[in-house]
């Protein structure tokens, strides 16, 4: 078993998505003042896209990191590409499809790079797996993003132990972490060999979606939620990211939601210890049947 890889070292990853939505927060000192915010809370990984905003997450984020050189050196960002949505596609299917071939993943990389205004990004992952990918060329163009600096470490997103695998075999750097969609509501994962897997290969794991897009407190898992979270010292949203840090390897979510509440309550359920029938309560009730 390869040893665990901590290469994210914080409770919760910030996810930007949505940034491009939130207008109070696209006046660049209004952003600056946000993220000093969070990484005064400790939490200073923050996690983008090519494909967020169709570029826009990143441009806004950038520009506030223009304000303060200080705050800068403090982040640290991901980001990921492979993903070509239909309004960027230049054929005449307007389809979505995947790109990991060098050339685009090399491209991306460096328009990320200028949208945010650094010099290197701290993660870079393979945004979804490519069923056309290459893997010994697209292997050395990941290998290239490294040795120039560009990228401080690889990883990948939504990938299964067969996907991983291929591409780790081509490469001669570790990969660091798969990013994949795990919450109260998508529990998979833990049930078709995944988890296991990762921790078996040592890549640590990044949960997407960890509040089930905005679901938690439907039905009776909200009513749960809220009962546990009376003796919990924390909320619905602490106690999903509980449930999330109570699994082995230690999942670190990474959460979409930019209001600041929610964050504050997702950071106290990261202290919060879940009791294990209290973990297997809430699988049950999600679940909508009995463990067996």
């Amino acid at each position: 078993m390869a040893e665990l890889n901590s290469a994210v070292d914080t409770p919760l990853v910030l996810g930007m998505m949505r940034l491009h939505e939130r207008k109070p927060l696209h006046d660049p000192a209004a952003l600056a003042g946000w993220i000093e915010r969070r990484v005064e809370q400790g939490l200073h990984w923050f996690d983008h896209a090519d494909i967020y905003g169709d570029g826009r997450c990143e441009t806004l984020f950038g520009a506030a990191l223009a304000q303060s050189a200080e705050l800068k050196s403090r982040v640290r960002l991901i980001s990921k590409a492979d993903i070509i949505k239909v309004p960027r596609d230049e054929s005449p299917w307007n389809v979505t499809h995947y790109d990991s071939s060098p050339d685009y993943l090399e491209a991306s990389v460096n328009g990320s790079l200028r949208r945010l205004g650094v010099e290197r990004l701290d993660m870079f992952l393979l945004h979804r797996p490519d069923p056309l990918m290459d893997v010994g060329p697209t292997a050395r163009a990941l290998e290239r993003l490294l040795q120039t600096g560009k990228v401080g470490q690889i990883g990948v997103s939504n990938f299964n132990p067969p996907q991983w695998r291929l591409l780790q075999q081509a490469l001669g750097s570790r990969l660091s972490c798969n990013q994949l969609e795990l919450s109260l509501r998508v529990s998979a994962p833990l049930f078709n060999g995944t988890s296991e897997a990762m921790q078996h290969d040592g890549l640590q794991m990044l949960a997407w979606s960890p509040l089930a897009g905005g679901r938690l407190e439907e039905e009776g898992l909200g009513v749960l939620l809220n009962e546990l979270a009376e003796k919990a010292g924390c909320g619905p949203v602490g106690l999903a990211a509980a449930w999330l840090r109570r699994i082995p390897g230690v999942p670190i979510p990474v959460i979409g939601s930019l209001n600041e509440d929610r964050i504050a309550d997702a950071l106290a359920g990261c202290r919060y210890e879940m009791q294990r029938s209290d973990w297997f309560a809430l699988l049950e009730m999600t679940r909508g049947q009995r463990v067996p």
